[in-house]
């Protein structure tokens, strides 16, 4: 048989543990709100549409898997994975035959006077930097997301320990009445 003065210490635990969890998971749902707005605002600033499904832009024999996100601006991590990959990705590899920033330059570098290596090597780097930036914002979009489980699922802990916490009152409260 436990002691109330042992109960006593095991509800103050408990209290405190209720606490710091549904601190913890605040902080993360809080984490989840900041990135998702930040990331939506920042794209949403940037003004990037697809083009419309179906239209030479966004062919859906070239396109197929982008034409759910036909006219659809980039707001968020999943739509700018899509447009950074699925499109950018694809009219990249158009420009060299498949090769990249770094193999083109190596060759323009090699031969200066090259005018389309030369605007290949640009093209090229202005494209690979912004699908790396819209790469960059799906990532924080997912840990966002991450945070978001993992303040639910801190939420969901903070509630067992206050059935726990229930229990031990009911039990020190019997505990003093047959007392």
């Amino acid at each position: 048989m436990v002691n109330s003065g042992l109960r006593i210490r095991i509800l103050v635990l408990q209290v405190g543990l209720i606490g710091i969890l549904l601190a913890c998971s605040g902080f993360l749902l809080w984490g989840n709100r900041f990135v998702h707005g930040m990331i939506r605002e920042q794209l949403a600033a940037q003004q990037i549409f697809f083009p419309p499904a179906g239209s030479p832009g966004l062919r859906a024999e070239e396109f197929p898997d982008l034409q759910q996100y036909g006219g659809r601006q980039l707001d968020d991590g999943a739509a700018a994975r899509a447009y950074a990959n699925g499109f950018i990705g694809r009219h990249l590899e158009a420009i060299a035959a498949g090769k990249t920033y770094s193999q083109v330059s190596t060759a323009a570098r090699a031969n200066p006077t090259d005018a389309k290596l030369q605007g290949q090597v640009d093209t090229l780097f202005k494209g690979e930097t912004l699908r790396g930036l819209l790469l960059n914002a799906y990532g924080w979009w997912e840990v966002g997301q991450y945070a978001l489980y993992a303040s639910a699922s801190l939420a969901a802990v903070a509630l067992a320990v206050l059935v726990a916490l229930l229990f031990e009152c009911a039990m020190l409260a019997a505990a003093r009445r047959s007392s």
